[in-house]
């Protein structure tokens, strides 16, 4: 069997840049032709859609070519033809909606909103069937989110001013099934090649048909489309002042959430500070919302230099206790013995499911006992659940007992989405360059707590012995529910328990192990290969 190819490296990305400003228009323009041929049929499709919507957007004044009435007559009735035979090749399809988008892009409204009307929504309603597994973009060339906008525009554009609303509404469902409209104001303006006219006139009418559509005051914890497109349009036409009044009237977690957001993109922490206090106070559909907007108020006190920072973070932790509030509120400790007052304090506020949290504060303070019993009477499956003591306390014990030294970072790759808290995982795939508080590595407030070496006495042995029963557990979890692609994980732990106490206790406990589990090669092959590791 011959080994699969490696992909060649890609060149620096210098050398493409020098290699793109050493050629002329015309040497481009003939590197992009042969780049074409060299496409697939779906790729080729998409680069031509892109290359003539730059094009047309560029100021240029070229615009693809004009269509004739037997060019949008032709599409018709190919898309009456296909409803009534429910399939058609998604090639042609493609073709005709370039025709819509060509149509758009050249500023002729009329026929681009007869070809998208007539093409978009029984394709999206399953009326005609490309031959998709699942979504169209599978089969097709041509961005139907794309389109889906043109679409909306072409409806707004060809509508009378005092019905615009209702168009473009209807144009909205119409497309649904493709495209999907997440907020119509942006989405629209973002594809329209002139400025929409009339728009002023245009924003109370959308308004006035999205808070009849909600039914004025809305009730639901559910934050539908009708109420996103509702704050885009009051935020356009009033600001954060009508998020505000939005928001107070409904006192939910969604509109609360937009009213702070637009303070915070505008920076403005003065006013953010009391919103997202007010926010906190009011907020009645999402408990757990509440924690968030006093971490928005407490990031807002952190850009004020406001002395009560800390008192904030740990009011953000009360409200809604999480791993990653309880790292802000302690790494904002000053020095050892203000950390370990403040790890004390928390351990009597913990809540007594958080198994996790609960395990680092004793950790913290240096009770190593009541960790292990946590470690100890945890479950052989549910690792992944973001109080599970595991992950935390393996490397942490490993490191206390003298072992390897091993990275407690919440983004180290070991432990990235597995026994994390939503907000952790959050972080990790944030934007770097939003103003956000400051959570120090567990690490970080392990050594500013001083946390020793347990080298002998019960505390290591009760360390031990939660290490070897957690491990004991997992596989015994694993191996009962089949769950293969985790005996690497189970195989590990033992291994581990293995390297910190390589006593004769261990290697019998091991091998007791090893044979109780004999019938699983799997798992064997694991614990040999995790065992020979250095």
């Amino acid at each position: 069997m011959k080994g699969r190819r490696a992909p060649a490296a890609a060149p620096p990305t210098g050398d493409i840049e020098g290699a793109l400003g050493a050629m002329n228009a015309e040497e481009l323009r003939t590197l992009v032709r042969d780049l074409l041929l060299e496409l697939d049929e779906r790729a080729h499709s998409r680069v031509v859609n892109t290359l003539i919507s730059r094009a047309a957007r560029g100021g240029s004044g070229w615009a693809p070519a004009a269509l004739s009435n037997d060019d949008v007559s032709e599409v018709l009735d190919f898309a009456k033809a296909a409803e009534r035979v429910g399939h058609a090749d998604p090639t042609e399809v493609d073709e005709y909606l370039r025709r819509g988008s060509g149509a758009f892009l050249g500023k002729d409204y009329v026929a681009a909103f007869r070809i998208f009307g007539a093409l978009l929504r029984p394709i999206g309603e399953g009326e005609i069937d490309l031959g998709q597994h699942e979504m169209v973009d599978e089969v097709l060339g041509v961005d139907t989110g794309e389109c889906a906008a043109q679409y909306v525009v072409a409806a707004y554009m060809t509508s009378a001013p005092e019905k615009r609303a209702e168009a473009v509404r209807a144009a909205i469902d119409a497309a649904h099934g493709v495209g999907y409209i997440t907020e119509p104001l942006r989405d629209m303006e973002r594809v329209a090649v002139e400025p929409l006219p009339e728009l002023d006139a245009f924003l109370p009418r959308w308004r006035a048909l999205l808070e009849k559509e909600t039914g004025g005051e809305r009730r639901s914890e559910w934050d539908s489309e009708q109420d996103r497109w509702l704050r885009e349009v009051v935020r356009r036409l009033e600001g954060a002042e009508g998020l505000a009044k939005v928001a107070r009237s409904t006192k939910r977690a969604d509109d609360l959430r937009a009213w702070c957001e637009s303070l915070v993109e505008a920076r403005d922490w003065k006013s953010a500070m009391p919103a997202f206090d007010e926010a906190a106070e009011l907020v009645a559909d999402k408990e757990y919302a509440r924690g968030e907007f006093l971490d928005g108020a407490a990031l807002a006190a952190r850009e004020l230099g406001r002395a009560d920072l800390p008192a904030r973070l740990k009011r953000a932790w009360r409200a809604s206790p999480s791993m990653l509030r309880l790292r802000r509120w302690l790494g904002s400790a000053s020095g050892r013995a203000n950390l370990r007052k403040r790890a004390a304090e928390a351990l009597e506020a913990c809540p007594k499911q958080a198994h996790r949290q609960r395990a680092f504060l004793h950790v913290l303070l240096g009770d190593f006992e009541p960790a292990a019993k946590l470690l100890a009477a945890a479950p052989g499956l549910g690792w992944s659940d973001s109080e599970h003591p595991g992950h935390l306390l393996f490397p942490l014990f490993q490191k206390i007992l003298g072992g390897k030294s091993v990275s407690l970072s919440a983004s180290d790759a070991r432990l990235t989405g597995r026994g994390m808290d939503i907000d952790e995982i959050e972080l990790l795939t944030a934007d770097r360059d939003e103003p956000r508080l400051a959570a120090p590595e567990i690490e970080q407030i392990i050594e500013q707590a001083g946390v020793g070496v347990v080298s002998e006495g019960k505390a290591r042995e009760a360390v031990i012995e939660s290490m070897r029963k957690a491990a004991e557990r997992r596989v015994e979890g694993v191996t009962g529910k089949q769950r293969r692609r985790h005996y690497g994980h189970a195989a590990s732990l033992v291994a581990i328990c293995a390297a910190v106490d390589p006593s004769p206790a261990t290697v019998e406990w091991v091998a007791r192990l090893r044979d109780e589990h004999r019938r699983y090669p799997a798992l064997r092959a694991e614990l040999d290969r995790h065992l020979r590791s250095p």
